[in-house]
């Protein structure tokens, strides 16, 4: 009997052992991979975009009117709400969130904007019901059930601005990019801009970074699009010379 209980309190020790160094390795790799992120400071960015700045990732708000439509929801509801306050934005001005996708980075503030109707790519679901993951067991996670599904290539009016929806799989199963006026590109996590050219995002994060490759050509063809905004790489207003040598 006591050997028994010896050999599972062993085996639970390894167990617990090995998780803690997963953890650690894991916290470890996300410092490496997130240290190099090149955000955009909290600011209008150019007239009526604003970029706000939630240590390594960005939230974008887009004018309309008085009011606002956010691109994803950052990373620290503390941080987006100083950041807002800034910028003399409140949260109650935002009507509308489209979330890229639904890792944590882009979403934990969404409880700030009580008014906000909340978007999200129809493939993005099974994120946050459990029936996907993408790290072993943990499943991403959004505040509330009230949300309206968004199918490729859908586009949503709001006042003076059309968000057309463009699913680009492969960092998540539903990530998404959103084409605003059919001029500004809004890519999430779908890629990486460095010295004004588009690249693979971090593999590390990618739940199938050959699929988000496949995805990277779908947004390389957009005849009216201007400019470039990514969620951890900063932006371009040179769209056409970013895609141009994009060849995989």
């Amino acid at each position: 009997m006591k050997k028994t209980l010896k050999r599972v309190l062993l085996g639970f020790a390894i167990v617990i052992a090995l998780l803690v160094l997963l953890s650690v390795g894991f916290l470890l790799k996300f410092k490496h991979e997130t240290r190099n992120m090149n955000v955009i400071g909290s600011k209008m960015v150019i007239t009526n975009i604003y970029a706000v700045k939630d240590s390594f990732v960005n939230m974008f708000l887009i004018g309309a009117s008085s009011q606002f439509i956010a691109i994803d929801a950052g990373n620290s509801p503390d941080n987006v709400s100083k950041e807002l306050s800034k910028l003399n934005i409140t949260p109650d001005q935002v009507i509308a969130v489209f979330l890229t996708h639904t890792d944590r980075d882009h979403v934990a503030a969404l409880r700030l904007f009580k008014k906000a109707r909340i978007y999200l790519a129809r493939e993005e679901e099974p994120m946050i019901t459990g029936k996907k993951s993408k790290f072993l067991i943990f499943g991403n996670h959004i505040y509330t059930k009230e949300y309206s599904l968004l199918d490729d290539q859908q586009t949503v009016v709001i006042g003076n601005l059309q968000i057309q929806g463009i699913l680009t799989p492969g960092h998540t199963s539903g990530s998404m990019c959103y084409l605003v006026n059919g001029k500004y590109l809004f890519t999430g996590d779908l890629l990486r801009l460095k010295n004004g050219k588009i690249g693979e995002f971090n593999k590390f994060f990618n739940m199938d970074s050959k699929m988000a490759k496949e995805s990277i050509k779908k947004i390389t063809n957009l005849p009216g699009a201007e400019y470039i905004f990514t969620a951890h790489y900063g932006y371009t207003s040179d769209y056409k010379n970013a895609v141009k040598d994009w060849k995989e």
